[in-house]
């Protein structure tokens, strides 16, 4: 008997893998009418085979249900079948659902349950924004190759953010073919998915057929982006050179740009924005803002969510922070402390922003946060540990429960993810798009003292950061089924 159920595992596999595979046309068709399709917040568009299925069983391993293709593929069957407007629409909860209900409602068809769930969206044809919002990456470091790999990604059906121009300082003869390999080929987050070729005559990248123009500039105020046929741009500085508001103001000067977005703490008045902490308080007359830093969108979504449901009398925050380009490769001369000895050959204590930039997203801390870092030899992936003094005593698994549930169902869908894997270790977590991941397996939990475990890709889950805020800014937002939470963006 036992022999005969392991022989069921080889053609359960092959049966999924043949529902997966079906469900790519769908997916990608749906994805250019503007319908993205999630499973518990993972994104299934642009997603292979087997990527669609560990998306169904780290589901499975951290929502506790039953969930598989064979649910999912019937619910995005009938979505294909159903005339749907721009939306985005999380394919695992509404078959979790309705597997719930079918078990009251046994003559409920797929159809009925998908076509009742997403009523407010059939024949709602609304384009996420009237034109599309012209976007220029200003710098083409590693955060700026990662929004560029996102911006073009997330094109869609040509309606939302348009990457139209990289603003660089021009290096050498070879610059445009340089900036084009750096785009298709990562050390870290390996090659780009898609097609990249140069066009030498207009000083042009062409990638998966968005037309993007190199500007070659020394002086943000000198350029005139309307002879490119940019309007109303929204600017991404990635440079760090400028952070206040007299330095990013240059840009405003320029035909063509209408906003500026930092991508690192802002000095003075700047305000900083974190998706799913504040973004929703960004308008219009707002003309320069900062998307603060990785650190900052690691640790506040998980100290909201703490703070929310245990109060926080103290914490401390100690980053173990992957090197980044501002250390140095050998040891040489730095401004700041410590900074100048040899990143890939040393743990360097340094300072951090995040505690202060806390209070300025979270006011309910202030007074009540501290932290330091320690930059160590990884190139990417960091960790943020939490040590906090609670209002109340819980436990472990009180702590690890609400946020599974704030990583599955809560308005921080998208910023928190949870593991509860007690292998995994920084390079497991290259290219997650969370602004942070809570590692449960090392939460330590003692009366009204906790202390919690929380990974991060300083790149790119920051990258993605970057562009949730940017889309909240040019205005687009989703209907979201089921409507369970309140968030858009990918």
């Amino acid at each position: 008997m036992a022999l005969a159920k392991l022989d069921d595992y080889f053609p359960d596999w092959k049966e999924r893998e043949a529902l997966a595979e079906a469900m790519i046309p769908i997916i990608g068709k749906l994805y250019r009418r503007n319908i993205v399709a999630y499973c518990y917040g993972q994104p299934l568009h642009n997603q292979s085979v087997l990527e669609i299925m560990q998306t169904h069983r780290f589901v499975r391993q951290i929502a506790h249900n039953e969930l598989s293709e064979f649910e999912s593929f019937p619910i995005l069957e009938a979505m294909s079948e159903l005339d749907l407007g721009p939306s985005h629409i999380d394919v695992g909860k509404l078959a979790s659902e309705y597997m719930d209900r079918n078990g009251d409602e046994p003559d409920l068809s797929v159809f009925d349950f998908t076509q009742d769930a997403c009523r407010e969206v059939i024949g709602r044809h609304i384009k996420p924004l009237t034109k599309p919002q012209d976007v220029v990456l200003y710098g083409f470091g590693r955060i700026g190759r990662l929004l560029a790999r996102l911006l073009i990604e997330k094109t869609g059906g040509g309606d939302q953010l348009r990457l139209r121009a990289i603003v660089v300082r021009k290096s050498s003869d070879e610059d445009l073919d340089k900036r084009a390999e750096l785009l298709r080929r990562d050390s870290v987050h390996g090659p780009f998915q898609g097609t990249i070729r140069t066009d030498p005559e207009n000083n042009c990248i062409i990638a998966n057929g968005n037309v993007v123009q190199l500007i070659h500039a020394h002086d943000p105020a000198d350029i005139d982006y309307a002879s490119f046929g940019i309007d109303k741009a929204i600017l991404i500085d990635n440079t760090g050179v400028w952070r206040d508001q007299d330095g990013l103001g240059q840009h405003l000067k320029s035909k063509g740009i209408d906003r500026v977005i930092l991508t690192a703490p802002g000095k003075g008045a700047i305000k900083d924005f974190v998706s799913g902490i504040n973004s929703n308080e960004l308008s219009e007359s707002d003309k320069i803002i900062s998307a603060a830093s990785c650190t900052t969108n690691a640790i506040v979504p998980v100290l909201k969510a703490m703070n929310d449901q245990f109060g926080i009398t103290h914490g401390h925050v100690e980053t173990v922070h992957a090197y980044t380009p501002d250390q140095n490769l050998t040891d040489n001369y730095h401004k700041k402390n410590r900074r100048g000895r040899g990143a890939a050959l040393n743990m360097v204590i340094t300072e951090t922003g995040a505690s202060s930039a806390i209070v300025k997203l979270l006011p309910e801390l202030a007074g009540k946060m501290t932290g330091n870092a320690i930059r160590v030899p990884t190139p990417n992936v960091s960790l943020a540990i939490l040590n906090l003094t609670l209002s109340q005593d819980t436990n472990t698994e009180g702590v690890n429960d609400h946020l599974r549930h704030m990583a599955l169902h809560s308005a921080l869908q998208r910023q928190i993810n949870f593991t509860e894997s007690v292998e995994v270790v920084s390079s497991d977590f290259v290219g997650d798009r969370h602004a942070c991941i809570v590692d449960s397996g090392a939460t330590i939990v003692d009366g009204n003292r906790a202390i919690v475990y929380v990974w991060y890709d300083n790149e790119y889950g920051y990258s993605c950061q970057v562009v949730r805020v940017v889309q909240k800014w040019a205005g687009i937002s989703y209907p979201l089924i089921p409507n369970d939470v309140s968030q858009t963006g990918f």
